[in-house]
């Protein structure tokens, strides 16, 4: 249920866009509102699991899941819409932890790798399925849909979490750390808010400029709170490892890239080329696959050559595909312009998500492999939504620089010339003014199209750049053999 609604929104984002009269900063915002509270609270999801119970915390997740999804389903506006989705990243935040730490309750070490592994196999599964189940409700039913199918998952997990999953609870686990989910809760929303409100009031408005401030403030004053707490959310001597934090800043960079990217692809997909809902979500079926037939062969390279070769060539490869991505123009065929870099991207990204997960949790010890996974998890997902803020802003400047230079040429008057730079926010859902002459309207569209593409252009290329700084990162600060994680785990205790 969480991992199909971790992709299927990202396809249904024109349509909401079209029927809900939103800009890019209102669809934005539907990201980000859930991937928000799920990224800053997923700690503290896990650590409620631990001292009131896993399961019940799990299901208070679903539940919670289902009645966010029924209020996001019938939502008429987008402030609605945005209510019910920051309901459900807080229900996502007790849902997505309790899983795995229900198989780590429940198996004992011999038999846990492979119930890790079938729970891995159902998630790229119900990833590859989300967007083409979501692209044909969108195109034959309507939007609305993609929550709804929430309702049916969430009554069969209930069904077998109480029939088949037993209660399962560590008495000795600390006290929940309110106090900092609550500073990076709101110093993410302060800096989400500041960058994605800089693309329609600008960067030098006071309340762009007061919100960064304080998103970066209380994200510095988060640290300091974490170092003073006995049992933090974030247990900061973890960074003393270099592996571990080598390890987690090159999540950071790649899943930014991948976070942007996949925003801004169905965009481009649905309303530049002009690909229908089905297709745009069957469009990276190659990637996920590719990523599901390799993970098992990539995860037994760190054995064979070290966690280094990998977790720097596959990014790299990464990076190719990103830059592929940056050569198509507008009515581009799927098969020669969009389908060899999905093959190059999943490849990187096979070589590279096993040997990172298998680096962060060999990092720690086995006492700390729970902490050490929600970390990474919370930085992957930190990662995508402050990069879907940040180059979601690049994304507008650049489409309304370019669609500025090209309008210049038609000679339109003052009016439409006003009212397009003054929607620029909408990119490629962005037409002509009502009452413009075809042939106008048929040339202001060819340059909305040509606009869109040359900002799209500017963000794959950054992807890539993001790529290439994570496997500088790998062959920087990941060491060559897998061994080398008891010498950094020992050092980090002497420092303790």
């Amino acid at each position: 249920m969480a991992f199909i609604d971790g992709t299927i929104v990202n396809v249904a984002l024109p349509a909401l866009q079209s029927t809900l009269h939103a800009t890019l900063v209102d669809v934005q915002w539907v990201v980000e509102s859930y991937g928000m509270f799920l990224s800053a609270l997923i700690l503290v999801g896990g650590a409620l699991g631990d001292s009131v119970g896993r399961r019940a915390m799990f299901l208070l997740g679903v539940v919670g899941f289902a009645l966010a999804s029924v209020g996001c389903g019938f939502s008429s506006t987008i402030r609605t819409l945005l209510i019910w989705r920051s309901v459900q990243g807080l229900a996502a935040a007790a849902l997505v932890p309790g899983s795995l730490a229900i198989i780590s309750a429940c198996f004992d070490e011999e038999s846990r790798g492979k119930a890790i592994g079938t729970w891995a196999g159902f998630t790229t599964i119900t990833t590859a399925l989300g967007p083409v189940l979501g692209g044909w409700l969108i195109e034959h039913v309507s939007w609305h849909w993609i929550f709804f199918i929430n309702i049916p998952l969430a009554a069969l997990a209930i069904a077998i979490s109480f029939w088949h999953v037993p209660e399962s609870r560590n008495p000795d686990s600390g006290s929940v750390d309110w106090l900092g989910a609550s500073i990076a809760t709101f110093g993410l929303a302060a800096l989400i808010y500041g960058f994605l409100t800089s693309s329609t009031l600008g960067w030098s408005h006071v309340r762009v400029i007061a919100s960064l401030i304080f998103g970066v403030g209380a994200l510095v004053f988060f640290i300091f709170v974490e170092k003073e707490k006995k049992t933090p959310m974030v247990p900061l001597q973890l960074f003393r490892i270099a592996t571990f934090s080598g390890a987690n800043l090159l999540t950071f960079f790649l899943y930014a890239a991948l976070g942007i990217f996949f925003f801004v692809f169905p965009l481009n997909l649905i309303q530049v080329q002009k690909y229908s809902a089905t297709a745009t979500g069957a469009a990276a079926l190659p990637l996920i696959l590719l990523m599901f037939l390799l993970s098992r062969w990539s995860g037994g390279l760190v054995s064979r050559y070290g966690p280094k070769l990998p977790l720097t060539v596959g990014p790299l490869i990464a990076a190719l595909g990103f830059f592929l991505f940056a050569v198509p123009g507008v009515r581009a065929q799927y098969w020669n312009a969009f389908f060899p870099p999905f093959i190059v991207l999943g490849i990187g990204m096979a070589l590279t998500v096993a040997p990172l997960t298998t680096v962060v949790m060999n990092s720690v010890g086995q006492e700390r492999a729970g902490a050490a996974s929600g970390i990474n998890n919370a930085v992957a997902r930190v990662a995508g939504v402050l990069a879907v803020a940040v180059l979601g802003a690049v994304m507008t400047a650049a489409f309304a620089h370019s669609l500025r230079q090209s309008l210049a040429a038609l000679n339109l008057n003052a009016d439409i010339v006003h009212y397009l730079e003054s929607n620029v926010a909408m990119l490629g859902n962005l037409d002509a003014p009502t009452g413009t002459d075809k042939a106008t309207a048929l040339a202001i569209r060819s340059r909305i199209a040509e606009a869109f593409v040359f900002g799209f252009r500017l963000v794959a290329a950054l992807c890539a750049v993001l790529a290439i700084a994570s496997a500088v990162v790998a062959w920087r600060q990941i060491p060559s053999e897998a061994s080398s994680r008891a010498r950094d785990f020992s050092g980090a205790k002497a420092a303790d």
